[in-house]
Formats: structure tokens, sequence, C-alpha cells
């Protein structure tokens, strides 16, 4: 058990810059009523901070910052990077990105520079160490936060020569690099280096999403990722230079596809993240989510950002009801946070943003309903205060969530435009979410002997040594879970040759000839051994058996009776192979068995419609209940007699939790 943090971090992005300093006074005594312990400063203050090229202007951060101190916050300090000033975009134009299209952006929004510009580069690390030269050592400034919400795209001549040079270090020669991609195909064969041309709308993107060639579009992306990665490590080192124990982060955003964060979180100290869920996603998605965060360390992180009542940008920005935010902040707890964090403590008066939630609504008063419920969680956390802090999260299940293979599935030019890799991933997430069964996020090298049970869904791209990794944790006794759409192509998107799931064919004894792809209003049917049937589409593999014994088989078109699922007994483990998108129940049907196989249990006995999650200390096992369906839910019998930290009450027999009802029970060890 350890953490970074003294206490739960309850508060969030502030900017008193943007108002009167009247203002501040009255911010820090109807933030002391809420129990608000840190803010987030400094976040997009570049043009206020730097007037000039040569010019800096630190009085009024040095105000708020003194008044943050006397408060005895923790202050999260941002670098101010990711919108640039005027006055460098009208002096040097090249430090803006250019777009898919093909354009050059002017002076506006934010997220705004290329990556591989020097003229950028060399501004932002001069004023990430100026600013850690002045703040770094103030006891106060807790955690410093490189930058905001990397992950804008640039194609411009900077990006271009750099992506050459990207190039040469991984394939050394040209003909590797023809053989990489395939370039015989349309005879795009590249003659020398600098024949390369970014992937996009120019070239041979065919939409932002799709390509003509794969191995070129992921490798841009992986190019494009390191790009940005290596600004955020430029400015940590130089705030590591003045100070070496800075603790440094940026906010991440879930499932996000352009950076790959799981070689973000190499460098980083801690995981923090922006959760910003939709009115309908549903809470199995925002758990996962959570809990790819956590897995990205497999550590506690931080919530940095999330709205205390609504957003402002998505197409239906509903208002959470009452008990919603508190209900969703403690299942941010569960699933491994060690601080709550708003965007934004004060609403802004203007700007696209001006309609985004904020602990200070536009009437200035902490008498609304948001502020109590807000002030209400600030005292919960209070009163338990750093007991969860560090605690960690078990499972026995891990899930592989991989970005080179985020972006090859969808890039790939068939079988169905439908084939989304989250979807895919959430629909197994979902399944042990239901059941209270734990689940770790992991990556495709991560420890795979920790776990009972790996599931891979469409584990397109097998990369160099998965396939030696994942037999020798079947053949030691673990259980796969694999499906259509695995074992295809290599790091470059080249097929593997002999039929598929290729490198993973031996394992799961199964071939499959060919892939049949279903539009959205065509299904198929399987039949189980025990005579069920569930329904199936998307996509349906048709099979040949070698040494795997079927689960179920198709019922209809050219290919019934053939297996439509299957498991495989490989050294003293199972493979098994879902060869088509089951509904829910089918695919329950099948990973039941699976679960039973490997005696993989839940967090408690009983089935319940609460989410339940645990995380243990070194003394005390926690468990968070949460009711998030629209029904009461009885207590499980097994989460009697223990003590709710919240209430300081003991559970009872027969105790109901209405929607959005939490309890935070304790367990001694």
């Amino acid at each position: 058990m350890s953490t970074h943090f003294k206490r739960i971090l309850y508060g969030g992005d502030y900017n008193p810059n943007q108002w009167p300093k009247d203002i501040w006074q009255e911010d820090m005594r109807i933030f002391k009523d809420a129990h608000i312990n840190t803010a987030t400063i400094n976040v997009f203050s570049w043009a206020k901070i730097q007037p000039s090229e040569h010019e800096y202007y630190f009085d009024e951060l040095d105000e708020i910052v003194d008044m943050l101190s006397k408060e005895n916050y923790d202050i999260v300090f941002a670098t101010s990077t990711a919108a640039l000033p005027g006055w460098m975009v009208r002096k040097y134009p090249e430090v803006m990105f250019t777009d898919y299209e093909g354009r050059q952006h002017k002076f506006g929004g934010r997220h705004n520079a290329c990556p591989n510009s020097f003229v950028f580069k060399h501004y932002a690390r001069e004023l990430a160490y100026k600013l850690a030269e002045r703040y770094a050592d103030n006891p106060h400034v807790t955690c410093w936060h490189v930058s905001n919400e990397y992950g804008n795209g640039c194609f411009c001549e900077n990006c271009q020569k750099a992506f050459r040079v990207w190039l040469k270090d991984k394939y050394k020669t040209i003909d590797a690099l023809n053989r990489a991609w395939n370039m015989e195909f349309w005879g795009h064969t590249v003659y020398d280096w600098d024949d390369v041309v970014p992937p996009n709308a120019l070239s041979d993107g065919i939409g932002s999403e799709k390509t003509a060639f794969a191995g070129i579009s992921i490798d841009y992306r992986r190019f494009y990722s390191d790009s940005q990665l290596a600004c955020f490590k430029m400015e940590r080192d130089a705030i590591r230079s003045v100070k070496p124990d800075a603790f440094v982060t940026t906010n991440l955003m879930g499932t996000f596809k352009g950076l790959d964060y799981f070689k973000w979180a190499k460098e980083m100290d801690v995981v923090s993240w922006d959760n910003y869920p939709s009115y309908d996603t549903p809470w199995s998605s925002i758990a996962m989510t959570h809990d790819l965060m956590r897995g990205l360390k497999d550590e506690p992180f931080m919530l940095m950002e999330q709205t205390p009542s609504q957003q402002n940008w998505q197409k239906y920005n509903s208002l959470k009801r009452p008990g919603q935010m508190r209900a969703q902040s403690y299942q941010t707890l569960a699933h491994g946070a060690d601080t709550i964090q708003f965007f934004q403590l004060r609403r802004s008066v203007g700007g696209c943003e001006k309609f985004h939630g904020a602990v200070i609504a536009h009437a200035g008063s902490e008498n609304t309903r948001v502020f109590r419920e807000v002030a209400q969680l600030g005292a919960e956390l209070e009163s338990f205060g750093d007991r969860t802090l560090g605690s960690r999260n078990e499972a026995e299940v891990g899930l592989i969530f991989d970005w080179d293979n985020y972006w090859a599935l969808e890039y790939t030019s068939g079988p169905s435009e439908d084939l989304k890799y989250v979807d895919q991933i959430h629909q197994y997430y979902q399944y042990f979410y239901k059941k209270n069964i734990g689940v770790d996020m992991i990556p495709v090298d991560a420890d795979f002997s920790k776990y009972k049970i790996v599931v891979a869904p469409v584990l397109y791209m097998v990369k160099d040594g998965m396939k030696e990794a994942l037999e020798n944790f079947v053949k030691n006794g673990g259980i796969l879970i694999t499906t259509f759409m695995s074992g295809i192509v290599g790091q470059s998107d080249n097929v593997y040759l002999g039929g598929y799931p290729g490198p993973l064919r031996e394992m799961a004894g199964v071939w499959v000839e060919e892939i049949d792809a279903l539009a959205p209003e065509q299904k198929n049917k399987a039949k189980f051994a025990d005579g069920s049937t569930a329904a199936c589409g998307l996509l349906c593999d048709l099979m040949h058996l070698e040494g795997a014994k079927a689960l179920a088989s198709y019922e209809e078109d050219f290919y019934a009776g053939m297996p439509a699922a299957s498991k495989n007994t490989y050294g003293k483990g199972t493979t098994y192979y879902i060869a088509t998108q089951f509904e829910e129940e089918g695919l329950a049907k099948i990973l039941d068995q699976a679960v039973q196989e490997a005696g993989v249990s839940s967090v408690i006995p009983e089935e319940t419609g609460l989410e339940v999650v645990t995380r243990v200390s070194d003394t005390t096992r926690f468990y968070f209940v949460m009711n998030f369906t629209d029904e009461e839910q009885i207590l499980p019998e097994s989460l009697t007699g223990k003590k709710d930290m919240i209430s300081q009450k003991m559970t009872e027999h027969g105790m109901k939790l209405k929607k959005w009802d939490v309890l935070l029970l304790e367990e001694h060890l």
C-alpha cells in the first residue's frame, strides 16, 4: 500500500485569473464550506504569464499561490502549455498544427501546437523550467500537471521530417520498410526516405479513420503518440532539473484512441484522467474505463476532472440527478482513485465552457443543489480521510487492452464497419461487471501468471512474443478466452498466412476458413449442447475443429452445423474461442463455464443488482456498495453486520438501497 498523497484530494480546476480579486476571497470562504482542499491552477495561462518572447509576468500567479498556500490547499500546478500565446503564433506560424486535410491552423483553439516544432518545444521547456524554479519548493505544490489533454493530430512538414527519422530508427533500410508496409501493393514502392509522406487526406488516408495502407497509418499513430510523449517528457524533465523528486502527471482521457497510454504511463508518476460520461453511458463502461486507468500503472490513479452537474460539449448535456455525482464519485474511488476533482470550481463567464458545470454556478451562491451535494461529499471524504488511500484492487481476471490493436482493427477495410474495438472489449468486461468479479485491464506484455483467466477479445494484431507468452500462460494452467478477428496480422498489419487465427491456431485447436459479415438486421442462431439457443451476429467465423470441442454450433445459413464456439485443452489449461458476437445470454453461457472451470469468484457470494467493488489495505478490506439501477435493491446477506464508514452505522438484515445510494463498508483483516 503506497500513495503520494496525505489525504484524498478534493477540489478541481480553478481560474481566479478570470475573476476580480474581491471574488477570490469569496471563493475561499465558499470552498471551505464544501471541504475543498486542492486546486488545479495555471492550466491555460501561458498568454498571461509570458506576454512576449522575453517577458514573464508572475505577480498574479504569485498571489494565487500565496492565497492557496495560506488556506492549506494541495496545489496541482499546471504548466500552461496546452494553448499557445498569440505573439508566438504571429512570429512563428510553424508552431501551429496542420490537420488531416492538410490545412495549417491559425491562432485560436487549444491543444494547437505541432509537437515536432522546435520553436514550440523551446518555449514550452523554458516555461516549465521557470515555473518550477519559482514554485517547486513550495510545500503546498503536491503535483505537477504538464499541459492538458494531449491529443490533437498534426501532418505538417515538421512532423513529416520527424516521421522519416523515426522510421529510419525503426526499419534501418528502405527494403525493410517496403516489406513491412507491403508496398508492392498498388505499386507504392518507396525508393527514398524522402518519398514517405504522412498518411492524411492528401496521400493514403481514406477519411480520418480508414487508410489504403494500414502499415504506414499504424506507424504514424505510433510515431505521433511518441512525439507528444516526448513533449510531456521534455516538460517533466525541465521541472525535475529544478526539483528531482517532483511528482508529475498529465490528464488522460480514458479510451481515447490517439495515444498509447500504456506507453505513456511508464513516464508518469501517477495516472490522472478526465471522466465525462454522457447521459446514456452504461455504468459498466465507466467502471471499465476507471479500471483501464488504474491498469496503466497497476496503481491508484487521480480523477483530475469530472463535472458536478453537466457537460457543455456533448449532444445532450443533461443534469446529473440528485445523488448521481456522489454515487459516481464513490464508483471512481472504488475502482482505484485517490482523488476526486472537478472541472470546474467556478463557472466561466464566457467562452464555449460557460455552461459547463461548476461547484459555484453563475448565481455565485452556495445556496444551490449542486453546491450542497459537493459539500456533503466533501464532508464524507474528510471523515474517513486517508484510510482508503493507496489501497489496492484485486482481480483474478485480466482483460487485454492494446492501442496497436485498437488502431489496426479499426483501420482494416472489412469485414464490417460496425466492428469497434472498445465495444468488443466492453462486451466482455460487462459480463464480469454484472457478476461483481474484479477485472484488471492489462497490456499485451503483462505478467499473465497473476491471473486465472486472461480475456483477449478481437486480438487482431499478435506482435512478437505474444504467442509465446499466451501459450506459456495456458500450458501452465491458465484459461484464455479469445474471439473472432484474433491472430490475423503481425505488427505491420500483414496477414499471417496458413489459416486464421494464425499464431493462436494450435492453442485454440481450430482453423477458421472464412469470415461472414452480417448486417445489423441479420442474425444467426447458435445451439448449445443442452439444446438451448442464442442469437448471434456481426461476424461469424466458419471454422473447423483441430482438437477443440464445440460448445455451440450455428443453426442457420449454409454453415449451419459448423462450430460457433469451442474449447481446447492445451497443456494444463484451456483456450476458449468464441467465433461470433453472441447476444448477452449466449456469451454469458460460455463465460459462466470458463469462470467455473477457473474457480474465479465474485466479490460476494450472492447475485445482486448492486455494484460491489473491494479495495484492500494492509489492515482492512473496503466494500464499496452502490445502486445504479432504477429499482430498490436489498443488501446481500454477506454484507450485513458491517460498519458503514460514511454513516458510522452497522448494516442490517433486509436493508434497502435506493437508486444512487452508497455504502462504504469495512472489514478488518
